[in-house]
């Protein structure tokens, strides 16, 4: 049997289900409206307009003024500040339905809205090339946590240390895969030399496993999830990327020191040359 908290959890998400009801709700959030000018925004008629309003108004999501503007209770605030933790799922569920985030820390996942404005890339080659134009593009610094460093990257990032003077942070995992050529290559190019700069431009960390992937500097970032048939390792042929988006970058950034705290000394025999 149902209890009344039950009943009324059900009630919400009957009500979220109509997607003028959720264009109303999310109008009203940005400011008050009447219920004309919120009819005409939304290319509504008058009659399903107050019709769906009233129902919001029930549900104790919306309130009316005695002058006649509607705006959302402090209740329906909080609801609407909710739906990008669903929209994001439901605008991605393709990709969803083959990767996971049952890796997640809980409290990454309840805050999984943050990116929702984010761009979709697809493809190995596509995604390398957006992580160089962020490495290229940085003026601070590069926090990176990869299941492998490609060579690509390895050769992008060591000038743009010595010439510009940014912070690179990054976290591997034990066993990560590496070419063959990465350990000569880091010494021909002074890499260990800026391990050892008095300026600590370069820090690394290491961890068992990389499930979830993020890379970032200042203002651009990309979060990567695991496959759901491999959920140890995240899926570098596709990520999702936005730039200049402060709820996307906090959540990748956060994250990021997240594992950077819990992660334990670098240690180079753990890695597999191939």
């Amino acid at each position: 049997m149902l209890s009344q908290a039950d009943d009324d959890f059900q009630s919400v998400f009957f009500e979220l289900a109509g997607d003028l009801r959720i264009y109303m709700l999310m109008k009203l959030s940005i400011k008050p409206y009447r219920l004309s000018q919120l009819a005409t925004d939304l290319n509504a008629t008058m009659q399903e307009s107050h019709r769906n309003i009233n129902r919001l108004i029930d549900s104790k999501l919306v309130k009316k003024t005695g002058e006649g503007e509607l705006l959302l209770t402090p209740y329906g605030e909080i609801i609407v500040s909710l739906i990008p933790n669903f929209n994001f799922p439901f605008k991605h569920k393709d990709y969803f339905q083959e990767h996971t985030l049952s890796n997640l820390p809980l409290k990454f996942i309840q805050r999984i809205g943050a990116l929702d404005n984010s761009e979709y890339i697809h493809g190995m080659v596509a995604v390398i090339e957006l992580w160089k134009q962020i490495y290229n593009e940085s003026s601070e610094y590069i926090y990176g946590m990869l299941p492998q460093i490609p060579l690509d990257l390895i050769e992008s990032i060591i000038p743009k240390i010595k010439k510009d003077g940014i912070k690179f942070n990054y976290i591997l995992p034990q066993k990560a895969v590496v070419p063959k050529k990465r350990t000569e290559l880091l010494k021909d190019m002074g890499f260990y030399d800026l391990l050892k700069n008095e300026k600590r431009l370069v820090e690394r960390r290491m961890i068992d496993r990389v499930q979830v992937a993020v890379v970032l500097n200042e203002k651009q970032s990309t979060a990567m999830f695991p496959a759901s048939n491999d959920k140890t390792v995240a899926d570098m042929n596709s990520m999702f990327y936005s730039k200049e988006n402060a709820s996307f970058h906090e959540w990748c950034l956060d994250y990021f020191r997240y594992c950077w705290y819990n992660s334990k000394s670098f240690d180079e025999s753990k890695l597999l040359e191939v």
